[in-house]
């Protein structure tokens, strides 16, 4: 994460086209394994961030075009057909720290909102998210929680235009399972979206999903 964020905030003014820092510059810097850069390179370039380009080198990549259909789990649900509930089990306003402070490019002390939540499908618990949003753009959503944080970005002028997830599997804690209503050690899926307006990043939402009911479908076009 620090390399990656150190990468993003040395290219974030420079043209498209200039040389992105070499693995070698960067292991020497962090003393880290050349793996561990190249992974946090990788990342870069699924952003659109940064480009490579095969036998010249990675570099800044041009203006990245919006993803578009970026949904939140309120229209994710709607589009199944399935009626949507959310329980608020904590909201509050907290200083970001170090390490969100580097996934929103502010200071540790500038605030965000975090909101956790146990979300229902058709009366059955679903899914388990811890959001974390910048108080700034969004101040007194924590007294005020809206039905849908999406259309309540959208109604602000910041809802999401392009976002990145990272999908991982891993057994549900006994806690997890208890709000999810399945057994300790379950199967669940871990999703981190980290979600931009623009190039302002509005959203950091970690959520553990029953794996039952979540299957990944990806189409590829050669």
């Amino acid at each position: 994460m620090a390399i990656r964020e150190y990468v993003r905030d040395l290219v974030r003014d420079r043209a498209p086209g200039t040389p992105a820092p070499s693995e070698r510059e960067l292991v020497d810097r962090f003393g880290v394994a050349r793996m561990t850069v190249r992974q946090a390179l990788d990342a870069l370039v699924g952003e659109g961030v940064l480009e490579r380009h095969p036998g010249r080198g990675t570099f800044v990549a041009g203006p990245r075009r919006s993803a578009t259909g970026v949904v939140g789990f309120t229209e994710d649900m709607a589009l199944r057909g399935r009626a949507v509930e959310t329980r608020t089990l904590l909201a509050e306003v907290v200083p970001a720290g170090e390490q969100l402070a580097g996934v929103f490019r502010v200071r540790p002390d500038e605030l965000l909102v975090r909101w956790v939540r146990l979300r229902l499908g058709d009366g059955r618990p679903v899914c388990l998210s811890d959001t974390y949003l910048p108080e700034a753009l969004v101040p007194d959503l924590a007294a005020h929680l809206p039905a849908s944080l999406y259309d309540e970005l959208a109604a602000r002028g910041h809802r999401p235009t392009w976002a990145e997830d990272t999908v991982t599997a891993a057994p549900a804690s006994d806690d997890e399972a208890s709000l999810l209503e399945i057994a300790p050690g379950s199967p669940a899926l871990r999703l981190t979206r980290r979600a931009l307006w623009d190039e302002t990043v509005v959203e950091l939402t970690r959520s553990v999903l029953r794996g039952e009911d979540h299957v990944l479908h990806l189409q590829f076009r050669g």
